[in-house]
């Protein structure tokens, strides 16, 4: 998986942002950022429609990730809703397919779905997402050692993962994803972020970004709707950030000083 990829979230849903959106995924996949970020639930399967439509003829450049919601997380129902995004992604398979969140169908059931899906090959890999450090040792206590990744909540204001469970992760070799790693362009307005990228000669958001990338263990997959956005953010992948810039950035946005519960949006 390349650390930085794109996201979809609320990118589909309006027709006079359509021709904007599919400029900026192909800009990205231009660029390398070939990671596409989607979900059965964005949009109700809009974002998937618009990724077939941006960059269904490049379809083996891209490392595909969706996400199936939790209800659709049983053996009965995880097949039909993994072929329904396969038909709008227009697609044979996909590459990373992930539990949305936490639901009522157990994790056990949910593994044997997801791994009938792979011996099928609908699916390459499967992970999950939203989950925190109880749950991932209840997944893997119910066979779930095949787990690719957990997408998580993470950026400058949401550190509580640095805690407990990016450990737990980076101990059992697991990758992180990190959405909304500028906190949904909050970060963006932020006095301090943007002082300390003005003096880097960065963006708010490229500082962001590579705050996000710096250990190597985690994934960015932020949305962009324009090509310029795009580029801002695929200049975040050539930004290294020193000792004193990392020390600033704590400062301004310090770790929680005690484990808090995964927080998601």
């Amino acid at each position: 998986m390349p650390m930085l990829g794109q996201g979809t979230w609320m990118m589909g849903e309006r027709p006079d942002r359509r021709t904007d959106e599919i400029a900026a995924l192909r800009t990205g996949v231009d660029l390398g950022m070939t990671l596409i970020d989607t979900a059965e639930m964005y949009g109700d399967g809009a974002a998937e429609c618009l990724i077939a439509e941006a960059l269904g003829d490049r379809r083996d450049e891209l490392f595909l990730v969706s996400k199936a919601f939790p209800h659709n997380a049983s053996r009965d129902r995880l097949g039909r809703a993994c072929e329904a995004s396969l038909q709008r992604l227009g697609t044979d398979r996909i590459d990373l397919y992930l539990l949305h969140w936490r639901g009522p169908v157990p994790f056990a059931e949910t593994v044997e779905a997801m791994e009938k899906l792979r011996a099928e090959g609908k699916i390459r890999h499967w992970g999950v997402s939203n989950l925190d450090e109880d749950d991932m040792d209840e997944l893997l206590e119910a066979g779930g050692s095949a787990c690719a990744t957990n997408q998580i909540l993470y950026n400058l204001t949401r550190r509580g993962p640095e805690h407990d469970l990016l450990p737990w992760l980076a101990t059992r070799h697991i990758p992180a994803m990190a959405y909304s790693p500028v906190e949904q362009g909050r970060l963006l307005q932020d006095e301090d972020l943007s002082a300390i990228a003005r003096r880097l000669g960065a963006t708010a958001a490229e500082v962001a970004l590579a705050w996000t990338m710096r250990s190597g263990q985690v994934i960015a997959i932020p949305k962009a709707g324009t090509p310029a956005h795009v580029r801002d953010n695929r200049r975040a992948a050539d930004l290294v950030l020193s000792g004193d810039d990392l020390a600033a950035l704590d400062r301004a946005f310090p770790q929680p000083r005690a484990p808090v519960p995964l927080e998601m949006l």
